[in-house]
């Protein structure tokens, strides 16, 4: 497990236990032991069973842990995704902050699986964003990937993105292209993808040499459609800009070749689960 992960599970620890569970310590008896399991009230994908387990084992190292389904499976309503024993302590103390790291990873792996499944049959990757949990990124990108998602840059340092912003203060093609061959020379393994939000674009940034992809911002079906003509398989093409359920198997149908979503994580609903104690 990543140092990162491990400091925000720290983190969320110390958060809610503090200095101690007064309600456990007081309220339960110290030598009580007991069963929990994690059961589902609604269906959904798995992901983050190995941070959940992780808090049951920081909590107290003593606890078993049993992940009854893996990262990545679909469960149904009841279903009982983990299973944990020892002391009724340490299992109650570890309760919500474990919760609070799978319902929150299950929400997201479903919420990409219903995107995946909505592009098919089309050959078309969906792709999450950087719109993610400060601290969660590494989490929530993984738990894409559970619901049969595609990462696309983990961040700013491994995929050159140049986007309106970068474009409104430097958009002169020459000075576009002596930057991406400065950038090729010196850090040869970065991709480089230009935004276009008009045909115009498309066909300005197709003349420029070491491009690896374009981005298609809030552009309409027609025009993807077009873009995808113009550019004819030189280059990847990435569609995005407000594209939700209702509206991502017709930009699926346009040929692009992935389509970014950013609610993929910044709107995923935290699945209802819970810890049932024995």
């Amino acid at each position: 497990m990543e140092s990162t992960v491990f400091a925000l599970i720290r983190a969320a620890i110390t958060e809610d236990v503090g200095s101690g569970d007064v309600t456990s310590l007081y309220f339960i008896p110290e030598n009580s032991r007991s069963r929990a399991e994690i059961v589902a009230r609604e269906p959904g994908i798995v992901s983050g069973t190995e941070i959940a387990a992780t808090v049951f084992h920081e909590i107290d190292p003593a606890l078993e842990v049993e992940v009854c389904i893996p990262d990545g499976s679909p469960f149904e309503r009841g279903s009982i995704l983990m299973k944990a024993a020892g002391s009724t302590r340490s299992l109650l103390t570890a309760e919500r902050t474990a919760l609070n790291f799978l319902q929150r990873l299950c929400g997201v792996a479903t919420q990409t699986k219903r995107y995946v499944e909505a592009v098919k049959p089309h050959p078309v990757q969906v792709w999450d964003t950087r719109k993610t949990t400060p601290g969660w990124r590494l989490l929530e990108k993984t738990a894409v990937k559970h619901g049969g998602g595609t990462n696309h840059r983990m961040g700013l340092y491994d995929h050159a993105m140049v986007k309106d912003n970068h474009l409104a203060a430097n958009s002169d093609l020459k000075s576009l292209q002596a930057a991406i061959h400065k950038l090729r020379a010196e850090r040869p393994g970065v991709r480089v993808q230009l935004e276009a939000a008009t045909l115009q674009q498309v066909g300005d940034f197709l003349t420029l040499d070491g491009v690896d992809m374009l981005l298609l911002d809030n552009m309409t079906t027609d025009q993807q459609s077009e873009a995808v003509k113009l550019v004819n398989g030189r280059l990847w093409l990435e569609a995005s800009g407000g594209i939700t359920l209702d509206t991502i198997k017709d930009v699926a149908a346009t040929g692009v070749n992935a389509i970014s979503v950013g609610a993929l994580t910044h709107s995923a609903r935290a699945l209802d689960l819970a810890l049932d104690l024995f």
